[in-house]
């Protein structure tokens, strides 16, 4: 208890530094690209056109949800899977990336994957936005069920932020289990039903797991916000599964960071 103390007061200290750092972080991503800021909807718009040409016209499985078409299903999925994927893959080496802090200047450990975190969500909150507007454009206006959306936002935010402080500690100690997480990425992409819909499997054993998952459960709300117009209190056994996750992810964080804090600048020395 006195180590998750011990973190939130370094947070408190290092507020304005770690605003500082995400911004640095964010101008960092896209400065020295010819396109520049351009690229924070160039990549998505790519990837979202991709997987809507092979759903919707290769293999002509994109059929309309709830009266809604596969695209705007699709792209309530993808937007926040950008966020997660960032988290997973950049989030975890961000004590690596970062070292110079740890090695140079004793800037608190914890608080690395914080600012990484904020400066990813910054652009997924740009992408949120478009999100919306594609929406009205296309003439589906979101309703009372989008002033949920903040919560899911902010439940992302910590989850990912908890599990990238986590992974990015053993990420430190092992390049091995940073190349394993970066190599179970597609594996979790393809498990969370961001490209398909978790609700048509029939083995009601296997739906319930695949639902148990944080990144699925996330994905699920952005569409309970958008398309499936769900509160987010009518699933209560699986926002307490999160909340669980959250909770155990928190512990073991704490625990590893109050082992591991002392050894890491040597480490990256």
């Amino acid at each position: 208890m006195n180590t998750f103390i011990g973190i939130i007061k370094d947070h408190i200290q290092y507020k304005q530094q770690i605003f500082k750092l995400a911004k640095a972080d964010l101008v960092k991503t896209y400065r020295g690209a010819a396109l520049g800021w351009a690229w924070a909807i160039i990549k998505p718009a790519v990837t979202i056109f991709v997987y809507w040409f092979a759903f919707q016209i290769g293999l002509r499985a994109g059929k309309d949800v709830e009266g809604f078409p596969f695209f705007l299903w699709l792209i309530a999925g993808l937007i926040p899977w950008f966020y997660i994927n960032d988290m997973l893959t950049q989030g975890t080496e961000s004590i690596r990336k970062y070292s110079y802090l740890v090695t140079k200047m004793k800037f608190p450990i914890a608080t690395i994957p914080t600012f990484v975190s904020i400066s990813k969500l910054m652009v997924n909150l740009f992408l949120i936005i478009v999100m919306i507007f594609i929406f009205i454009f296309m003439g589906y206006t979101p309703d009372i069920y989008i002033i949920q959306l903040p919560i899911y936002i902010l439940l992302s935010f910590l989850l990912f932020t908890v599990f990238s402080l986590l992974a990015s500690l053993l990420a430190c100690m092992s390049k091995d289990f940073l190349n394993l997480l970066k190599s179970l990425v597609t594996a979790v992409f393809w498990l969370s039903g961001i490209v398909w819909n978790v609700n048509t499997i029939d083995i009601p054993w296997l739906k319930t797991l695949l639902k148990a998952n944080p990144v699925t459960y996330i994905v699920e709300g952005f569409r309970n916000c958008f398309i499936h117009k769900t509160w987010i209190w009518e699933s209560p056994k699986t926002l307490l599964c999160f909340l669980a996750i959250l909770v155990v992810l928190t512990v073991i964080a704490v625990i590893l960071y109050k082992k591991l804090r002392k050894e890491i600048p040597d480490v990256l020395n």
